[in-house]
């Protein structure tokens, strides 16, 4: 599994920056959604 992830990342790291970048965006989001309902 690591070499895989290895092969990907050799092939397109731009790509994979950017899935990082989402998927912190999505937990940021999830993490904001469940805090809101205490400011409200």
């Amino acid at each position: 599994m690591l070499k895989e992830a290895g092969t990907v990342l050799a092939r397109s790291p731009r790509a994979v920056c950017e899935d990082a970048l989402g998927v912190v965006t999505l937990f940021a989001l999830l993490i904001a959604g469940l805090h809101l309902p205490q400011y409200l």
